[in-house]
């Protein structure tokens, strides 16, 4: 017959420890880790400065590897930690090589300028042709202005013969 409204697993069923239980210490559950973790404190000899340890905590390369990673040793480039520079190592008169995309957006937008300053001057052939279409529309406006005073010259004239 099952316990509560979980199926059982095939790995076993489900046990809860009573608090009674755990206080008093006759859980049924496992204590693996705490003993594997005392088993491995015995093992390692204690040091006697906690500085000692460290120094030659940091220097061992018998650590423990993932995978391959312990039978294959590669030089991957991608891998590789970057290096910290410090600023009193910088290299300050030293410049700096530019990629070639950041090379062609400085050349475009140099390029992109200088075409502006001709086409401010009127020495490009677009500026020119600008020109020329501003210079046909003036006259055509003046001409136009003209004809208008003209007419309204005449029609004044008119009235005034009306009058008359």
């Amino acid at each position: 017959m099952g316990r509560g409204k979980f199926k059982g697993k095939p790995t076993g069923q489900r046990h809860f420890s009573a608090p009674e239980e755990m206080l008093a210490g006759t859980s049924s559950r496992p204590r693996t880790f705490k003993k594997q973790e005392a088993e491995y404190e015995e093992d390692q000899p204690e040091e006697e400065s906690g500085e000692e340890s460290e120094e030659e905590s940091d220097d061992e390369p018998d650590q423990k590897r993932k995978g391959t990673q312990g039978i294959i040793q590669i030089e991957n480039p991608n891998m590789a930690k970057p290096k910290n520079v410090k600023a009193r190592d910088i290299d300050i008169g030293k410049t700096t090589e530019l990629s070639r995309r950041e090379r062609e957006e400085l050349e475009k937008q140099r390029a992109h300028e200088r075409y502006m300053r001709l086409q401010e001057q009127g020495k490009t052939e677009q500026a020119r042709k600008d020109l020329e279409r501003l210079s046909l529309i003036r006259q055509q406006r003046a001409e136009a202005a003209r004809k208008r005073e003209e007419e309204k010259a005449a029609k004044e004239q008119k009235k005034a013969e009306a009058r008359k």
